[in-house]
């Protein structure tokens, strides 16, 4: 087998950023430490995973339960029934030292098909409560990884085997955190980041520019805005902040976000783990506004830990409307020692080093020795 000297480290997540970033971030640790490292998703995840740092792409079938019909239901057993078998086909011929899952639906096919052909596996939790997959396969993993402390402090049997780790970064994000927070000076420049996730989100489009609007005019003329838009809804925010005379930078993506968190004074956001887990290791304080609807709320739990240390202000989206968002900000632009507060707090609670926390953990647990 190519390279049969080196140990392997099979990685599966699912298609998102959330999924993708850490396993992105612990991949790069051990391949620097020489472990060969794979990634096994499904075949619309891989469609994200074109610069993710692995040796090989494995793509097994797999399906997301999004209906409660018994067609729905019957389609996604079968899908992830053929995605284990052609698992466990493939664990037993490259034979990993450990699998290691992300969480999302495409890990439920390589973590049971490694668990029943016999080799050692890891979850990783990113959310403050844990997801529906990672819930699935939490009992049959060898141990359970964790972005944030005591999620399974309610399940004896689980937290015998948990690791708080925290949430792995991306090196930019460890960059990005050697940039100091750069305190408000009077009458001087204040720089927001607004960010939507992956996609963007709509309703920062449609809240933030009116209440901007809404502020008074001399503090509107201190904004220097960064704003992440649905393709679909940049010229209509362009011209707000046009007419509006804001200096105001809109794209649908930025391929530099770390960068651009360590220059803001104010995040105003989603509340997903990864954010989150951004927000932390740089320390940037925040306005969070999880995302609503979501069955395990863990967006919601998410926003509550980092506004419980002090580094955010959590407005739910039935509150988040152009005036309760001009009230926010007016009053942390007010209290620049709040801000520079909610840093320092935010900060505290960020862990820098969790992509060598968890590859000790993976080394540990599959008995690689380098």
């Amino acid at each position: 087998m190519e390279n049969a000297a080196r140990p392997l480290v099979m990685l599966a997540a699912g298609g998102t950023g959330g999924h993708l970033f850490p396993a992105e971030a612990l991949a790069g640790v051990l391949a620097a430490r020489g472990v060969d490292v794979d990634l096994v998703t499904d075949s619309r995840a891989a469609r994200y995973a074109g610069h993710f740092p692995a040796r090989r792409l494995h793509v097994l079938p797999a399906e997301t339960v999004r209906g409660r019909s018994p067609v729905a239901l019957a389609r996604t057993a079968l899908t992830l029934g053929l995605g284990f078998v052609k698992g466990f086909r493939l664990m037993r011929a490259m034979r990993p030292s450990i699998v290691v899952g992300f969480g999302g639906y495409p890990t439920l096919p390589p973590i049971l098909a490694a668990h029943y052909a016999g080799f050692p596996t890891l979850i990783h939790e990113a959310n403050a409560v844990m997801g529906r997959a990672n819930t699935l396969l939490a009992a049959r993993v060898t141990a359970i990884a964790s972005g944030y402390p005591d999620i399974c402090a309610a399940k004896p049997n689980l937290a015998a085997k948990a690791h708080h780790t925290g949430n792995p970064v991306r090196p930019a994000v460890i960059a990005a955190a050697e940039v100091p927070f750069a305190p408000l000076t009077p009458g001087g420049p204040i720089d927001l980041l607004v960010t939507g996730g992956s996609q963007g989100a709509r309703v920062m489009s449609e809240v933030v520019p009116n209440g901007i609007e809404a502020l008074d005019a001399a503090l509107r003329t201190r904004l220097r805005l960064v704003q992440q838009a649905r393709p679909e809804d940049i010229e209509a925010v362009r011209a707000t902040y046009a007419r509006l005379g804001v200096q105001a930078e809109i794209e649908p993506f930025f391929a530099d976000l770390p960068a651009r968190i360590a220059r803001a004074h104010l995040v105003i956001s989603r509340s997903g783990a990864m954010t989150v887990a951004e927000l932390g290791v740089i320390g940037r304080p925040s306005i969070l506004v999880p995302l609503p609807g979501a069955l395990d709320q863990d967006q919601l739990a998410n926003a509550t830990a980092l506004a419980n240390g002090g580094g955010a202000v959590v407005m739910p989206q039935s509150h988040f409307t152009p005036d309760s968002f001009a009230t926010a900000l007016a009053r942390l632009a007010g209290e620049p020692g709040r801000l520079e507060a909610m840093a320092t707090a935010a900060r505290a609670m960020g862990r820098a080093d969790a992509a060598e926390r968890l590859a000790a953990l993976v080394l540990d647990l599959g008995k690689i020795h380098v």
